[in-house]
């Protein structure tokens, strides 16, 4: 069993007690599930540069524990107020170290686009993400069906989310619908070995229609890369490692906006 066939094992027996405990209702009366959405998509179509999602996790499997002085809401808060597009929250916690109340912390205190970033493979999954303050989910196509990715795709529009829908080969664009699904993840990181191959986004980009909104994923850490990933035609970054391993997440990220605006 690959590393992610284990965590798929892991997530639906999460599933699994989510539907015991909750019913469909239960969301929908709780949290942030009737705040107006704001839109990941738009955000990223509307940056006048190389948009950055920053990311909020304290470890992942890949890495162990990035950041032993984690606080989520303070990483957050400055990836803000050095001018994030949109910030990704890692909600899983056996694999990640996460937690749901992670992103209803941090939607408590910022304004801008907030991604649930998990192994969503069920409707209550999407609904949980709005109650919690989610403003997009990430779909992972590897572990979903074409009709799977049309049905958490449906259940999340209903309730107002966008979907960042991820892909890391070109194997999985065969199960794609590009009419329904406007926003593209490309991860350089294999998520069956968790190998980084950074040129995996510029290659995968030449297979998207330009309209396509494209996000590289996994990876980034140099100027170079993201004068490739520009040069390619790709509109934004998810970075998160390279930020937290910094003494100032914010501060990092200051410095790879400037990156994102060089013209050189």
């Amino acid at each position: 069993m690959n590393f992610l066939e284990q965590i798929v094992e892991e997530k639906n027996e999460e599933i699994r007690q989510l539907h015991l405990r909750c019913r469909r209702g239960d969301f929908s009366d709780a949290g942030f599930f009737n705040r107006p959405a704001r839109s990941l998509i738009q955000a990223l179509r509307q940056s006048r540069q190389l948009a950055v999602i920053a990311e909020v996790k304290k470890a992942s499997p890949a890495a162990g524990v990035i950041r032993t002085d984690f606080d989520p809401e303070k990483i957050a808060s400055s990836y803000e107020a050095n001018q994030a597009t949109a910030i990704s929250v890692l909600t899983d916690r056996k694999f990640f170290q996460g937690d749901l109340d992670y992103l209803q912390r941090i939607a408590a205190i910022c304004r801008i686009p907030l991604l649930r970033k998990d192994f969503i493979l069920d409707e209550y999954q999407v609904y949980e993400a709005r109650a919690a303050g989610a403003d997009a989910i990430l779909l992972i196509a590897e572990i979903l069906s074409a009709s799977q990715i049309t049905e958490l795709t449906h259940a999340a529009a209903t309730v107002n989310l966008d979907v960042l829908l991820e892909l890391h080969s070109e194997a999985q664009l065969e199960k794609i619908d590009l009419q329904q699904n406007r926003l593209i993840g490309i991860n350089n990181r294999n998520l069956s070995d968790l190998s980084v191959d950074p040129q995996t986004a510029i290659r995968i980009k030449k297979y998207l229609p330009a309209e396509i909104v494209t996000v590289a994923e996994s990876g980034i850490r140099e100027k170079s890369q993201i004068e490739n990933i520009k040069r390619a035609g790709i509109q934004a970054v998810l970075v998160g490692g390279y930020l937290l391993r910094a003494a100032d997440p914010g501060a990092a990220l200051h410095e790879l906006k400037l990156w994102c605006n060089d013209e050189n």
